[in-house]
């Protein structure tokens, strides 16, 4: 920023200056920095309310000194801060003592005392900054001729509640600025909790400035204008600042967001409207379900597809060109949009797929080479893959697993790890396109993404061969094992990460179901399995991690054969017996099913198993728990009993 340099007083000196003014201006050259101050100070106190005292000292040459010495590097901070006020109080004057600061290059002295680290220092350059700014003689250009200048303002807003107001006010002085400085907020506010929880308190000429922002989303304001207040309130919603039921956002923000998807707007405004509305309502049920009834908005998006229209049609090659160029992102903002609005409500699923050709869009947007297309469509797709009655019907209608499948070999980790989520749903017991996916290889592809460094393909490959193991018969658990390998269900269980673990032991419990498949998969893995189990209830693991194993044991327990794999294991049986006492009821009902599984009557061998666990004292503490004040462990430990006594 330029920096002024002292310039020489004016000679012309008018007949009505004073003796007292001069007496001012001298002190202003005082080799004493202590008698400048002071010189400052009275200074101050003699222009308060007195134009023509400010028009005198203006005259006498007073601004370019006061500007020097602001600028020094040797000047005090006090002294530079009362330099200040006075500049802020000459410029109160008329609209020639403006443009008498402005000649001197008042504004970028002060905005060079932004820089300072003194906050009032920046406050009182700020309150004088303020006042030229909001005179109609000062070009609003000079405050944009720096690129650096508006976002060190916005750095500085939160600063304390003056700063807050200063900058608003120059900001909110003019059109041009006032577009700046709302693109600033946005990008300021965008997943910002602090900022936004700064502006949404910000006061400008008495006015919050949320109400500012409404204001801005009027129909008769510029449509950029609309758009970008409409972006800063979603960002200040989203980051919890305003909340989601709110009017604001209700009935401004959300609506004319929803006028933005309209075939009036430019394709850029609609591209801009359906993603910023998508972004507002992803993590709201309340509000997708208002935005699904506004504005005919789940149809409107299908015109969204129709870009460009055909060649033959156009005449234009500038505008085909310009439709060919918009075409993706279209695509891509009515996809996103898609997938926030069936985030949760099933109705708005249905009404959604049965838009015209909506699946067949969807499988196309899976193929399309932007990848930007391509993530937004998998988005799409597993928003809809949420709804139970699709799975059954749509999705295998159009076979969508196929070309999910094809999205799933060698894409980018941002695709893969929500096509991978798609396929966790299409495993599902009750989908008809586990079998197909089964068929085309999946088992490999789930097992490299377990070993994948991304945390989400990790919890998401384990997770899908968790869904597909489950009620599945013995060759797809043993090619899960085989795919797997020992090593890796071992790295698996023993990952830092608590979702990797419980889907993991989720996983080994729907291997471990229906006896033929306990007692196979224990006589090939037992050893490794049980030294897991040990492992993980001798670790410092959660509740849920525990019960889980401990429901594992009760599978292995239910074996025909495999029971023995516990009853030989005098640690393992040990373990039980803590746990049946344990201070939680989660786990003392987990171990007890491990117990009446071991010395259920109509199997063979229960007598031996009874006689071992009453020697290591398991029907003292079974007694003790048919008393107990929890009804199901209660319950569990009198049918327990009573197979001692059958």
């Amino acid at each position: 920023m330029a920096c002024v340099l002292e310039a020489p007083l004016r000679m012309s000196v008018l007949s009505e200056v004073t003796a007292s003014s001069r007496h001012y201006v001298d002190r202003l050259f005082d080799p004493d920095p202590q008698k400048v101050l002071q010189g400052v100070i009275d200074m101050k106190n003699a222009v308060i309310g007195n134009n023509k005292q400010k028009a005198n000292l203006i005259v006498l040459g007073a601004v370019p000194r006061l500007l020097y010495l602001l600028q020094q590097e040797t000047s005090s901070t006090e002294l530079k801060t009362e330099c200040a006020v006075v500049l802020g109080s000459l410029a109160m004057g008329t609209e020639n003592n403006v443009k008498s600061l402005l000649d001197c290059h008042i504004i970028p002295a002060l905005l060079q005392g932004l820089l300072s680290p003194d906050l009032k220092f920046i406050e009182a350059c700020l309150r004088c900054l303020r006042t030229i700014f909001t005179s109609p003689v000062t070009p609003e250009e000079l405050l944009y001729t720096d690129a650096t200048v508006i976002p060190h303002l916005m750095a500085l807003l939160s600063r304390s509640r003056y700063t807050q107001e200063y900058i608003c006010q120059i900001f909110s002085h003019c059109c041009k600025v006032q577009m700046q400085a709302l693109k600033c907020f946005a990008v300021l506010a965008f997943e910002n909790p602090q900022v936004s929880m700064t502006l949404v308190n910000v006061m400008v000429d008495g006015e919050l400035l949320p109400q500012i922002f409404v204001k801005m989303l009027q129909r008769d304001k510029p449509i950029e204008m609309q758009l970008t207040s409409a972006k800063c309130l979603t960002y200040m919603c989203r980051a919890g600042a305003i909340h989601t039921d709110d009017t604001c956002i209700i009935l401004k923000t959300l609506p004319c967001l929803a006028r933005m998807c309209s075939k009036e707007r430019l394709l850029e405004e609609r591209v801009d409207g359906a993603e910023t509305l998508a972004y507002l309502i992803e993590a709201d049920i309340e509000l997708q379900r208002i935005a699904s009834i506004t504005d005919h908005l789940i149809a409107m998006l299908a015109d969204y597809f129709k870009y460009p229209s055909s060649v033959s049609a156009i005449t234009d090659i500038k505008r085909l060109d310009h439709d060919l160029k918009h075409a993706h992102e279209l695509r891509q903002a009515a996809f996103k949009l898609y997938a926030a609005l069936g985030a949760n409500d099933e109705d708005i699923r249905k009404k959604i797929i049965e838009t015209e050709n909506m699946m067949d869009r969807i499988v196309n947007g899976l193929s399309e080479s932007s990848i930007k297309v391509r993530l937004a469509a998998v988005r799409c797709l597993h928003s809809l893959s949420r709804s139970v009655q699709q799975l059954r019907t749509s999705f295998q209608d159009h076979a969508v697993w196929k070309p999910l499948m094809k999205v799933l070999q060698n894409a980018p980790d941002e695709i893969l790890v929500v096509a991978s989520s798609t396929l966790c749903n299409l495993l599902l017991e009750f989908s008809p396109s586990k079998e197909p996916i089964l068929e085309s290889g999946a088992i490999e592809l789930l097992c490299s993404l377990t070993q994948s460094d991304n945390l989400a393909l990790r919890v998401n490959g384990v997770w899908a061969l968790m869904n597909m193991a489950f009620q599945a018969e013995q060759k797809i658990k043993a090619d899960i094992l085989r795919g797997l390998s020992t090593e890796q269900l071992f790295q698996l269980l023993s990952d830092s990460d608590v979702n990797v673990l419980m889907k993991t032991l989720g996983l080994l419990r729907n291997l471990l179901s229906t006896r033929p498949h306990i007692d196979q998969i224990i006589s090939t893995h037992g050893k490794q399995i049980m030294q897991a189990v040990t492992l993980i209830l001798e670790g410092e693991h959660n509740v849920e991690v525990k019960e889980q194993t401990l429901c594992i044991l009760a599978n292995i327990a239910d074996g025909t054969t495999a029971k023995e794999l516990i009853m030989t294991n005098d640690d393992i049986l040990q373990k039980i017996k803590y746990y049946m006492s344990h201070s939680n009821a989660k786990l003392q009902l987990a171990a007890m099913f491990c117990v009446s599984n071991l010395i259920w009557n109509e199997e063979e061998g229960s007598q031996d198993r009874q006689d071992k666990l009453r020697d290591i004292g398991i029907v003292d503490i079974l007694h003790k728990l048919s008393q107990s004040s929890d009804p199901n462990l209660c319950d569990k430990a009198k049918t327990a009993l009573q197979q001692y006594l059958a």
